[in-house]
């Protein structure tokens, strides 16, 4: 159980003192003075340090850079006093041979290539050993064909098409980053018949139109480019060809051309300065409103051949090696109870900000947290610190060790906490949702470095004037807790970073948090200036928020692993379900009217009427009108888990007044209670993903679905899918409610 927090000053201790048991008194005492020492051991100066080292060198997977990080964190993690070693896993990690793109006709241009240097920025031209902008697991080929502009290549993009009768059957899409996540857009042109994809950063979303550009602001210059992973994540992360077990040299692995997750067609990134000349020689009707970028000309849809496009990609499909770098302390009082704490090391060239800003920050931590060892601290559970290699092409290190390991860490892990790339700003938290408490009681004691309040006032502060500069931006339920003065709401775990495998395939609650919003980070992610430069100057001067990551995590870190239990308040998550059931309902509702409007629209001509000479446009599909979805099944169930949860929090209030026994049977069974939330048939035509509660969107690939196998199944009309897990759903919140039931009749001596 966690004690109440003890503020500065002997009159307030006294005070505390005076309503609590003096041991639980002491703890409180103990617990504020070790974190006051661990504070007093973060040194910005050590993370600036090992940054600058850490991203002199292009550091891609299977890079001798990326190998020397590893064994150098190997090498700091045991002077620390760590039990560590290196793990290495065998994935498949394509990596370019070739890439050619070429404008064709009207005239001829070469396209494409590497990144130039820019002044200041001494890294940006060390990049004889990068890998040139690519796509990761796209399919190799070599194409010519006429190009037609997408906007964000997403579903509502191609309906949009379709409505002015232009296919992209056996043509080159041209699509820019936006509106969805970047492995959506070559997977949605697949299916639609084109025969190669270009991705490219719009200066409206990615450029100028957002701040200066590099290197006098931070903001992406004409030639940057964005380099990324087209896996199909949204089926399964990691290595394509072992789902479901660790990628070792013995494992049983599918060929390529088994893998679901693998793309067929050739895809690459570009910059918008050559996505300037493609477009600028587009014909068709013209593009408005928002479908349109910021480049300084009319934009066009394309697909007339007045624009052809030579595109052609050849890759080595050789297994390669992943590094994970593995630190253990054992636990004193529960050494087979596991809290892990991770973040990768690998980056598409130097990954200064992605991720190297959140890894200089886990090692600062972890060196602090060797040091109260030194001095006789010793955790009560065992602590795993993680620096997982193989992030950036698909989750690879953190998903193979996950399912390597995955019958033990069901048994002994308690809670994942992740970290990615930081910046300057607010601290932003996703999280399983009984630990929303938990991370907001941190976010109390951090000061935020900018402004000297908690980082927790500084989060409420950027939602109340968020909500009243533009309500919308701002949900209700977030409006309502910054008003009235409690936790602010953690947002939902999708995907996109490595905490994936342990909440979404094996039930392990999870945290993932970072701070930024006033970083230029955006503008140099996955190219050749993510740099120590661009860093230092544009996302995170002296890495003060750094300092500021590694004080709120270590906090996280040392109090789940000295709690009696690991700090969780159910009623927040039964609080959180009850509002996505409501959510769910509405979306069906609301979509069921749409139908009907949309079926009356096209009826009436609406559409014929107004439809543009200029621009001619027929009427949207007319689909079947959403019929009744029963789901009272999951009302019942979320009103249950409502009633199971206060009782269980009021319980666990008092819970130091139980015999110790009762306490220990008490925390055991609730350690694993998050694993009640799988499914071991998953989620529909996608197994690997067995929570009910949260998964990364088919269609949002990072963005998170909540419910999803209900939420999703209305949105793609898959009604009998919405039916069955409806059923699904409630059944593994009942089983949660289930267990908070019998904890509480524990409690009662039941």
């Amino acid at each position: 159980m966690m004690v109440a927090r003890i503020l500065a000053g002997s009159a307030a201790i006294a005070l505390i003192a005076a309503t609590i048991p003096a041991n639980a008194a002491a703890a409180a005492d103990g617990e504020q003075a070790r974190e006051a020492a661990f504070d007093g051991m973060i040194s910005s100066a050590d993370q600036m340090a090992w940054l600058k080292d850490m991203s002199s060198a292009p550091n891609q997977v299977g890079s001798p850079h990326d190998k020397a990080n590893a064994e150098m964190q190997l090498r700091l993690f045991r002077q620390w006093g760590w039990d560590a070693h290196i793990e290495t896993f065998n994935v498949l990690y394509p990596t370019p041979i070739s890439t050619t793109v070429e404008m064709i006709a009207p005239d001829r241009v070469t396209l494409g290539g590497q990144e130039p240097a820019v002044p200041g920025d001494t890294t940006s031209g060390n990049t004889a050993g990068a890998i040139p902008p690519y796509v990761a697991y796209q399919g190799d080929g070599d194409v010519t064909a006429p190009v037609v502009y997408v906007n964000y290549g997403m579903p509502e993009d191609y309906d949009a098409l379709a409505r002015r009768g232009i296919s992209v059957k056996g043509k080159i899409v041209l699509a820019r980053y936006g509106g969805g996540w970047r492995g959506l857009k070559p997977k949605l042109a697949q299916e639609h018949g084109a025969a190669g994809c270009l991705i490219y950063s719009d200066p409206a979303d990615d450029g100028y139109a957002t701040g200066d550009s590099y290197p006098a602001g931070g903001a992406r210059p004409a030639d940057g480019v964005q380099r990324g992973s087209v896996e199909d994540m949204t089926t399964y992360p990691g290595d394509p060809l072992t789902p479901g077990i660790g990628a070792t040299a013995d494992a049983k692995r599918l060929t390529r051309a088994q893998s679901k997750v693998i793309l067929k067609i050739p895809a690459l990134p570009i910059s918008y300065a050559d996505a300037a000349k493609i477009i600028a020689a587009l014909k068709g009707p013209v593009v408005t409103g928002k479908q349109r970028g910021a480049l300084g000309m009319a934009y066009h849809w394309g697909g007339t051949g007045a624009v052809t496009v030579h595109l052609a990609v050849k890759s080595d499909w050789s297994l390669k090696p992943v590094y994970d770098v593995i630190a253990m302390m054992k636990g004193s009082t529960f050494p087979d109870q596991w809290v892990i704490r991770g973040n990768h090391h690998d980056g598409w060239v130097f990954g200064a900000a992605d991720p190297l800003t959140g890894q200089v920050a886990l090692m600062d931590e972890a060196k602090a947290l060797g040091a109260l060892a030194r001095q006789g601290w010793r955790p009560k559970r065992t602590i795993v610190y993680a620096s997982w290699d193989g992030e950036e092409p698909g989750l690879l290190g953190s998903t193979e060790w996950a399912e390597e390991h995955a019958d033990e860490l069901k048994q002994k892990a308690v809670v994942y906490i992740n970290t990615d790339n930081n910046g300057r700003g607010y601290l932003f938290a996703e999280a399983s949702h009984d630990l929303q408490h938990f991370i907001e009681n941190a976010a109390r004691d951090v000061t935020d470095p900018q402004t000297g309040v908690s980082v927790f006032e500084r989060n409420r502060a950027r939602v109340l004037t968020a909500h009243y500069e533009d309500p919308g931006s701002v949900t209700p339920a977030l409006a309502a807790a910054a008003k009235g003065g409690g936790d602010l709401l953690v947002g939902p775990l999708g995907s996109g970073s490595d905490y994936s495998a342990f909440l979404q395939h094996l039930g392990i609650a999870s945290i993932n948090l970072g701070f930024g919003g006033q970083d230029y980070a955006g503008g140099s992610y996955h190219s050749v200036y993510d740099s120590y430069y661009h860093v230092t100057h544009f996302d995170d001067p002296g890495l003060v928020y750094g300092a500021a990551l590694s004080k709120v995590v270590g906090r996280l870190v040392m109090r789940a692993a000295d709690a009696d239990r690991v700090p969780a308040r159910y009623s927040d998550f039964a609080t959180t379900i009850a509002r996505y059931v409501d959510e769910v309902n509405t979306l069906a509702t609301d979509q069921r009217a749409k139908d009907r409007t949309l079926k009356q629209l096209a009826a009436d001509g609406d559409f014929k009427l107004t439809s543009d000479p200029s621009d001619p446009t027929t009427a949207p599909e007319v689909k079947p009108v959403t019929p009744l979805i029963d789901t009272l099944a999951l009302e019942d169930a979320s009103d249950r888990l409502t009633r199971s949860a206060a009782a269980a929090d009021a319980m666990l209030s008092d819970e130091d007044a139980l015999p110790p026994a009762v306490q220990a049977k008490i925390n055991a069974d609730l350690a694993g209670i998050d694993q009640l939330l799988l499914d071991p048939d998953g989620l529909p035509g996608r197994p690997w993903y067995r929570n009910m509660i949260y998964a990364p969107g088919t269609l949002t690939g990072y963005g998170a679905k909540t419910l999803p196998g209900v939420r999703e199944a209305i949105e793609q009309r898959r009604f009998d899918d919405a039916r069955a897990y409806v059923a699904k759903t409630a059944a593994v919140l009942n089983a949660y409610a289930d267990r908070l039931d019998a904890a509480v009749a524990l409690a009662k001596g039941g």
